[in-house]
């Protein structure tokens, strides 16, 4: 439990004056800002527990852009707009006129009129995700200085190619659980690992998202992948700086069991290689189902080289006490349950799960947080009113 006025106080001694309107990488923003995302979070999700409201808004919309399967981020998401006032709806383009030929400028200004977040999930197209993202921002921006838009909808990234920010700030959220603070990050080792999986597309953002923030906070972070699995060099080349600045450190093993030893924390997930993306991204754009067909087969057949990279027992022995705290964002591909041979064993997962659970519970409320500091343009002074009142939900 913690103490709402006492979070309140942290929080409104950050600077969030550079906070901005979107929150698309979480390497774009400054360390007060994740930390003032982070604080608040924790404090809706006490509110919550406590029957308390924090509703913000006496109307508007939230709109969510899927263009991807979902179930976590789907409901956390409606959740978040839920919690604070506003109504959720889903932008199903082939019921709109994107079909058509219309514009993504047009498209967002259309959809914006009385929209205060939108929420998109684009990861299946590497290169063109998160560029889809800040094509929706400038267009809202250009459209609110129009005059055309009476407001400018805040942005949160729900997962692009790049980077999946509600995902790993959620992690954050587990981790300063588990260990007490933030501060108390400094120095723990945390094994960001590829894990065999009998499919072949899944996207890099998370363990993007993982190596690209907590680095920040001075944690000794490593990535294991087997040759040929690397991530984006460029998010690698962000984590490599970020660890020098914090007095932490960044690695990249080629070993799952040489990432596991001594570890406080391990997150095995699978991920495609970022060549098989791209080459992936090509052959979707060009509808192009035979090659596709033809590169999951042999992305599949390398795959199958490395089954042995399991998060199972005998690795788990080999971090720190062998009690390392197991990490991921669901769905996990566990071995005799969900398919024959995947990420991680089933006693490994069941020994976890209700971590995992806990995990995936910051997430409706790190968006929430988003939201509302992404859209209010006195977010502290808001949050103040609303924790005088401390008013039930029901």
């Amino acid at each position: 439990m913690i103490d709402l006025h006492d979070t309140f106080k942290q929080i409104s001694k950050l600077d969030i004056s550079g906070y901005g309107k979107d929150f698309l990488l979480t390497w774009e923003k400054s360390n007060d800002d994740i930390k003032a995302t982070l604080f608040l979070a924790e404090l809706f999700k006490e509110m919550h527990r406590q029957g308390l409201t924090y509703k913000t808004f006496d109307s508007g919309l939230a709109l969510s852009i899927f263009r991807d399967n979902s179930t976590r981020t789907r409901f956390s998401f409606a959740s978040a707009a839920n919690a604070l006032g506003l109504e959720v709806a889903d932008l199903d383009e082939e019921k709109s006129q994107i079909a058509h030929g219309e514009t993504v400028r047009e498209t967002a200004n259309m959809i914006s009129f009385m929209t205060d977040v939108i929420g998109i999930r684009d990861d299946m197209f590497l290169g063109e995700g998160n560029t889809y993202m800040r094509e929706v921002a400038e267009a809202v921006q250009t459209g609110y200085e129009e005059g055309n838009l009476h407001q400018r909808p805040a942005l949160v990234n729900l997962q692009c190619d790049i980077d999946h920010p509600t995902q790993s700030m959620s992690d954050l959220a587990m981790l300063q659980k588990t260990f007490g603070s933030l501060e108390n990050l400094q120095g723990k080792k945390i094994a960001m690992s590829w894990a065999y999986s009998p499919s072949y597309g899944k996207p890099l953002s998370v363990p993007q998202g993982i190596v690209g923030l907590l680095t920040r906070f001075g944690m000794d972070v490593t990535l294991a992948h087997p040759e040929g699995y690397g991530l984006i060099p460029d998010v690698i080349d962000i984590a490599g700086r970020q660890a020098k600045a914090s007095g932490g450190s960044f690695s990249v093993v080629n070993d799952m069991k040489e990432a596991f030893d001594g570890a406080d924390i391990v997150y095995p997930k699978s991920w495609a290689p970022y060549h098989v993306m791209e080459k992936r991204t090509e052959l979707l754009k060009a509808s192009d189902r035979d090659g596709l067909k033809s590169l999951e087969k042999e992305a599949l057949a390398n795959n199958a080289g490395f089954t042995d990279w399991e998060c199972d027992e005998e690795k788990m022995s080999v971090t720190k006490d062998g009690k390392a705290l197991y990490m991921h964002c669901l769905p996990a591909d566990i071995t005799d349950v969900s398919c024959e041979k995947g990420e991680v064993s089933k006693s490994v997962f069941d020994r976890y799960r209700k971590d995992t659970y806990i995990e995936a519970s910051f997430k409706p409320f790190v968006i929430a947080s988003m939201m509302f500091l992404g859209r209010l343009d006195d977010p502290i002074n808001t949050l103040g009113k609303i924790l005088n009142k401390s008013e039930k939900r029901f």
